[in-house]
């Protein structure tokens, strides 16, 4: 192991409207939900102005949604009640914002709120909503080669950087951001962490590379419980206020980007921060887990807020 990525596609220059650092199976199932969405638009005003009823939506949104199964439990009343359907690209965070900034998207589901921050003053994505939040952990092997466990997280994280080997998503999501960011507050140069891994894959795909390696990694709480009955790897570092992961959902502006299907987008960010939403988000794991795995935060005040 000595830092190489494993199975990174390469960066290529791109048109607007193409999409090369998603996988090809990903790309062509979300131009065929845009053609189909388009087709099902028929005549239905594209500003908002008409309530919206049935259609279909794409949400870009992070894949520990979709790991976790929260969206299995979120989608299906709404489109009960709507008649709206979701179709999910679940991404990193980064390519999600990306497809909202495209217009590839109608409604962007993120957890990297620095990052969502030059999309919003861009006003690619619009009337953006606090939904949620969990934590992110350090895991890692129950041996926990580096003594890191229990121990405040810079030292801890500076003791796993020493002692690796440490397994990155290095793929441009919340969780990939964060783990940068971290990093830089302990002083480590990431190239230096010993043995470090880069899958440029999604965090349950990351999780299983480490459990392969008896690495570390930073997992989203969320996915790490909903793949815990195949791991082996344990919590480390967890608790520190820095390890907060917070979760926005944005409307993709229908002034910039003609196709955005901007009524039903606004209907599913309403459902988001609903009662009913919310109620599920608060429980939802509590049965399975013994703990919830996000906290609803719809009508809080904003920790990401300067």
């Amino acid at each position: 192991m000595h830092g190489k990525p494993i199975h990174a596609p390469a960066a290529r220059p791109a048109p607007r409207r193409s999409l090369p650092h998603l996988a090809p199976a990903v790309l062509a199932a979300l131009m065929a939900c845009r053609a189909e969405g388009g087709a099902a638009a028929g005549g239905r005003e594209k500003s908002g102005s008409r309530e919206a009823s049935g259609g279909s939506i794409i949400l870009a949104t992070t894949t520990s949604t979709q790991d976790s199964g929260l969206l299995d439990s979120l989608l299906p009343p709404f489109t009960a009640a709507t008649g709206i359907e979701v179709k999910v690209i679940a991404v990193g965070s980064g390519a999600a914002l990306e497809l909202g900034r495209r217009g590839d998207a109608d409604v962007v589901l993120s957890h990297a709120p620095e990052a969502e921050r030059a999309y919003v003053a861009s006003r690619d994505l619009v009337e953006g909503r606090l939904v949620m939040h969990n934590d992110f952990l350090v895991v890692g092997p129950a041996a926990d080669p580096a003594r890191a466990r229990g121990r405040p997280l810079r030292e801890g994280l500076a003791l796993i950087a020493r002692a690796g080997p440490f397994v990155s998503r290095a793929d441009g999501s919340g969780t990939d951001r964060k783990e940068a960011a971290l990093w830089r507050e302990v002083g480590v140069d990431p190239g230096r962490v010993r043995g470090r891994e880069m899958t440029g894959q999604g965090m349950g795909a990351t999780l299983q590379v480490a459990e392969q390696h008896r690495g570390y990694t930073l997992t989203d709480r969320a996915t790490y419980l909903a793949l815990k009955g195949r791991l082996t790897l344990v919590p480390i570092l967890s608790g520190d206020p820095e390890l907060m992961n917070i979760y926005h959902v944005y409307v993709v502006n229908p002034a910039l980007h003609a196709p955005v299907h901007a009524a039903e987008a606004r209907a599913f960010v309403a459902f988001l921060v609903g009662p009913d939403a919310q109620r599920e988000i608060g429980a939802f794991g509590r049965a399975r887990f013994g703990e919830p795995l996000f906290v609803a935060d719809a009508g809080q005040p904003d920790p990401s807020a300067r």
